[in-house]
């Protein structure tokens, strides 16, 4: 039968609870695609559905996380802000989903990954907070419905990256030009992250990395899943996510 071919590692990508006529699971294709293609990962994606998710189970089976970009917000419950600050939709189940499962990857030794709303939450489960008033890129104070949904992703900015870090060492380059669009935004940095990325006009942070338990932690606000084909830093992001998944360090 000749040599058995390499398995690929297993990513778990996780959903947002949407309704379309009825409640259904929704993952962007966008999010998915560059992890076969760039990343040559196997996907699996995981629902938003607390009861449907052994946390403990799945860390155990998964190679790593992503946690992709939501059209919902973080609730600020969650950071210690009262009900009413932040505004948004939220998606509570996709909160506790997302914070339970990729605590319980980071105490596995596994990799886990941020675009969005995955950063912000990352930074929320290392005891950080959100503000929805300090918003680099494009700030959608209107809502995603709020006019042509691939015309928000026109926008672009720069980025400045920290130097000697993952990210710049993974693209040879001191800035980049991204396509951020958010209505959260990194308040407080949670502890034990570091900064690999500030917004270069407004100083907002852009990307954060660590490495607790032996396992990397690497988000970026902005995303890359976008202009993967055509922009080398995006390329640079699911490359990492790639090494990491076979027990590289993006260190």
């Amino acid at each position: 039968m000749g040599e058995a071919r390499a398995r690929k590692p297993l990513i778990g990508v996780l959903c947002c609870n949407e309704v379309a006529q009825r409640p259904v699971q929704v993952a962007a294709s966008r999010f998915v695609a560059p992890l076969a293609r760039v990343s040559d990962a196997c996907v699996l994606l995981v629902p938003a559905i607390p009861e449907a998710c052994d946390a403990r189970l799945l860390a155990c089976q998964l190679d790593g996380l992503l946690l992709t970009g939501s059209r919902s917000n973080v609730a600020p419950t969650r950071y210690g802000a009262s009900s009413d600050c932040g505004g948004g939709a939220l998606d509570h189940d996709r909160d506790e989903v997302a914070l339970t499962l990729a605590d319980a990857m980071i105490e596995a030794g596994k990799p886990v990954f941020g675009i969005c709303r995955g950063l912000q939450e990352l930074n929320v489960l290392f005891g950080g907070t959100l503000s929805g008033e300090r918003c680099c890129g494009r700030h959608l104070r209107g809502g995603w419905d709020d006019g042509d949904y691939a015309a928000l992703f026109d926008h672009r900015h720069d980025v400045r990256l920290t130097d000697g870090g993952v990210l710049a060492r993974a693209t040879g380059a001191r800035r980049l030009s991204v396509r951020s669009v958010h209505e959260q935004a990194i308040d407080r940095l949670g502890g034990g992250l570091h900064v690999e990325a500030l917004a270069s006009d407004d100083g907002v942070i852009e990307a954060i990395a660590a490495r607790p338990c032996g396992a990397d932690v690497l988000a970026v606000q902005w995303h890359p899943e976008w202009d993967v084909d055509s922009s080398p830093g995006s390329q640079a992001f699911f490359t990492l996510i790639g090494q990491a998944l076979r027990g590289g360090t993006t260190a």
